[in-house]
């Protein structure tokens, strides 16, 4: 998995950069449930565009994550965050160090996102959160995603006049696997998370998706971006 995104790290930052309203939609979507958040880790950073972006223009500070690829790691890195590369898997974060933990677009990218999870709740101070946010199996994007995978190719006649302009790296998503709302929600509940909240953004298919920035809404029934967040009792 690391070593898709050493290749492509540069391919995925400008993707984000080419779709600025998705980037934003999402942006905020994160943002939404990270207020009064204390702080922070971020299990798989990435290149550390969204903490980045979260620390100058929303005013919340990341500083501290983890991600597998040492490419993606090294931009991370170089825009000032604390990374250390493992895998969420093997990550070591101690017992109640954080107030939040942040799997921010990395779900589909974790083999055993139960552990994972579990991982969290005990790193986790009492009363603090766990944010997970992904692209739903069952969205618009999943579907899509899905079936590009299958097909191998964006450049698929199944695919013609359905996908964005500008569509996510193949690359990528040929090693993704995208769980179900349901799954996550079951995943987080097993690892004895409680009073569970949903928020969503990319409400529109994915052809019109980048054309304005989305506010994000409660719920997760129509969105493409859904974020839950749980509490540690």
């Amino acid at each position: 998995m690391g070593s898709k995104f050493n290749q492509y790290a540069s391919d995925y930052d400008a993707w984000f950069l080419e779709n600025e309203n998705v980037l934003y939609s999402e942006v905020k979507l994160v943002a939404h449930f990270l207020e009064n958040a204390g702080e922070v880790f971020s299990v798989g950073c990435g290149s550390g565009l969204f903490e980045t972006i979260l620390d100058k223009e929303f005013g919340i500070s990341i500083k501290n994550g983890i991600e597998p690829s040492e490419g993606m790691a090294a931009i991370a890195k170089e825009r000032g965050l604390n990374v250390e590369i493992t895998t969420a898997e093997e990550m070591e974060l101690g017992k109640e160090n954080f107030d939040t933990i942040l799997f921010n677009g990395t779900p589909s990218y974790i083999t055993d996102l139960q552990k994972a999870v579990e991982k969290a709740y005990e790193a986790l101070r009492p009363g603090g959160k766990i944010v997970m946010i992904d692209v739903p199996k069952e969205s618009s994007y999943g579907v899509l995603y899905n079936l590009a995978k299958s097909v191998g190719t964006w450049d698929h006649e199944l695919l013609g006049g359905v996908h964005p302009r500008d569509p996510y790296p193949i690359e990528l998503v040929k090693v993704a696997k995208w769980r179900t709302t349901s799954e996550k929600i079951d995943i987080i509940k097993n690892a004895n998370f409680k009073e569970l909240q949903f928020a969503q953004t990319l409400t529109k298919h994915p052809l019109y998706s980048n054309q304005v920035a989305e506010e994000p809404i409660e719920g997760y029934d129509c969105g493409d971006y859904v974020a839950i967040c749980a509490v540690k009792n």
